[in-house]
């Protein structure tokens, strides 16, 4: 080869050469040939060249076949990630330019109805607990009868439930002197002694439960009459007392239905005083403590979503709707439930019950927290589209990427309510049945 020669090579070598000093991923952006690349050449006697090394320089060329491959291969790579990463050109904002790629999926615009909603913390349990209190004037007195002693402070407890033992109607709260105290139903206690010849809503309560026991042979009235005398005397006897044919204050407890002991508060051996046992509703029921801001979330027979702690949802509906109260409130009389207005309002909240329409969704949780969903907004007849097909636009807003066959663009959406997973949009070009692209 001439020198001549060799120049065209070097030349073909520098023009083919792809100019990288622009390109990434090419450190130093220049690819450089160094002069002794291309061998020189020696001659014979005749004046021709001759190749010093053949074998070496094929296996020369062929290292530079590799070189020339390799930068090639760089320049390919980097023009490709450029294009990923939207690096050359396409880098305003506008939110309708042309989409990079395809997205890994897609969905269409639906148009549907909507709810927000605000979680709020709840505790699942039995609801409040209330405490029983010992009749005054405890003791053989607590029943108005002599057995066991006589005289204030001479009634012993003799028997006492298990916590978490469930009392129903005509069974024993506790036992004093030997002598059953049952449980009643209604909502007016037991305040003074029933006898013939008395009336008012609490003897029209005594005969309801009389009759619900199985006795009979009087009239349910609000008249306590001899007929009623006898149905008692009956009534005392089974229960092992004395048949006196009247009921005094502390001879029965009264609550509104079947009751759970939360806690026994005295044990066998002590003296009737103070409060007997705590006890609590026989439902798991959801509390929660709404902060006054979100009362009217919370209605009567309203439906909320609650999560349980293995993540499961159950339906509940609410059925309590208490008076707000302060955070320093306290109640009294030994029940939790607080009545007063309070004061300090940004701490102020609205207690709120809610019970489990299917209570066997709750499995064997008897307390735990909860997460509680109150609806907050329901709009109808919206378009709409899962939050995860939203993009957040550099300059601010959102968009979504709009599919139309093999091409996309991104166009600017404003939102609406969010709910269910889903978010209300609106824009130029987005109607029912626009297909946009979402993640996998």
């Amino acid at each position: 080869m001439t020198s001549q020669e060799e120049g065209t090579v070097a030349r073909t070598v520098s023009h083919e050469a792809p100019d990288l000093a622009e390109a990434p991923g090419v450190e130093g952006g220049e690819l450089e040939l160094r002069p002794d690349a291309v061998p020189s050449p020696s001659f014979d006697g005749s004046g021709a060249a001759v190749d010093p090394d053949p074998v070496d320089r094929r296996r020369r060329r062929r290292g530079m076949r590799v070189v020339l491959v390799t930068a090639c291969v760089v320049v390919v790579a980097a023009v490709a990630a450029g294009a990923a990463l939207g690096v050359f050109g396409g880098g305003d904002d506008d939110p309708e330019a042309k989409a990079p790629s395809g997205p890994p999926a897609t969905t269409q615009v639906k148009r549907t109805t909507l709810t927000s909603s605000q979680a709020l913390d709840g505790q699942l349990g039995y609801g409040d607990t209330v405490a029983v209190q010992a009749p005054a004037g405890s003791g053989s007195a607590q029943s108005g009868q002599a057995q066991g002693g006589g005289g204030a402070g001479a009634g012993i407890v003799t028997w006492m439930p298990s916590d978490g033992d469930t009392v129903t109607r005509g069974k024993p709260v506790y036992k004093v002197n030997q002598q059953s105290v049952p449980l009643l139903y209604g909502s007016v206690p037991l305040y003074r002694t029933l006898k013939p010849g008395v009336s008012g809503s609490d003897v029209k309560m005594l005969e309801k439960n009389l009759k619900a026991l199985g006795y009979d042979g009087f009239t349910v009235d609000d008249d306590y009459t001899s007929d009623t005398a006898a149905a008692v005397e009956e009534w005392q006897d089974d229960l092992g007392r004395t048949e006196t044919g009247q009921v005094t204050a502390g001879d029965a407890v009264v609550a509104s239905g079947a009751r759970r002991v939360a806690k026994a508060e005295l044990a066998v051996g002590d003296s009737l005083t103070g409060d007997v046992l705590t006890w609590t509703g026989t439902d798991r029921v959801i509390s929660v403590d709404l902060p006054v801001q979100y009362a009217d979330l919370a209605k009567k027979g309203g439906k909320s979503t609650v999560t349980l702690p293995d993540n499961t949802t159950v339906t509940a509906v609410v059925t309590e709707i208490g008076t707000p109260t302060s955070s320093g409130d306290s109640g009294g009389g030994g029940q939790d439930q607080q009545n007063s207005s309070g004061s300090g309002s940004s701490n102020a909240t609205v207690p709120v019950e809610l019970k489990v329409q299917d209570a066997k969704k709750l499995g064997a949780y008897q307390a735990a927290s909860v997460s509680v969903e109150f609806a907050a907004e329901t709009r109808a007849n919206v378009l709409a589209v899962p939050i995860s097909a939203l993009f957040a636009l550099p300059g601010g807003g959102y968009a979504v990427e709009v599919v139309t066959g093999s091409t996309s663009e991104y166009r600017k959406v404003q939102l609406g309510t969010f709910g269910n997973g889903m978010v209300e949009v609106s824009g130029s070009g987005i109607t029912e049945g626009t297909v946009v692209g979402v993640p996998k």
